[in-house]
């Protein structure tokens, strides 16, 4: 998502650093964002030098590719990500659910210090009343999960796993 950073300057931002709000198992870790991707050496130098132990990767909702054979793209950020992992990083990698499939492919998840941050939007979520159910489903029936799983909307709105939105103006911006 794009930060309220100055007029002109989200787009050119490449780079922050900040404390991971989001309750994820990195909550809480100084971390290195990054948007887009980068040549993996410039990356784990940005981390060191600014005493990151987690990177998360796809910040400002950057990550994108045309869907699970998109290779190139999925390459690319691969690349990065195994890199990063291999010096000890916690890595997130930020992607809508569209792209869990493309990732399954990957194999980053078989990493014990990846997070796949899966992004759901649900817009006027407050809105839709006190009976909303989401439901995580499958492909298709009997495809690949061994049934669904149906959760009160209102009771994953928990306190506890709440970020506001004033938390996220705390980043400095590197590059």
């Amino acid at each position: 998502m794009k930060r309220n950073y100055q007029t002109g300057v989200a787009d050119s931002i490449t780079f922050f650093t900040g404390v991971e709000i989001e309750k994820t198992p990195a909550y809480g870790m100084k971390t290195l964002f990054v948007v887009g991707v980068h040549d993996d050496q410039i990356i784990t130098t940005m981390a060191m030098n600014n005493d990151c132990t987690h990177i998360y990767f796809g910040a400002n909702q950057s990550f994108k590719t045309n869907g699970v054979n998109d290779a190139h793209n999925w390459r690319m950020w691969e690349d990065m990500i195994y890199v990063c992992l291999e010096e000890g990083y916690w890595c997130t990698l930020d992607l809508d659910v569209n792209e869990v499939e493309g990732l399954l492919e990957s194999g980053l998840v078989e990493k014990q210090q990846f997070i796949p941050q899966i992004s759901v939007k649900l817009p006027y979520l407050q809105q839709l009343g006190y009976n909303a159910t989401i439901k995580i489903d499958d492909k298709d029936f009997k495809a690949t999960n061994p049934g669904v799983w149906c959760h009160n909307l209102h009771d994953l709105l928990d306190r506890n796993k709440f970020t506001s939105w004033d938390q996220y103006g705390k980043d400095e911006i590197i590059k």
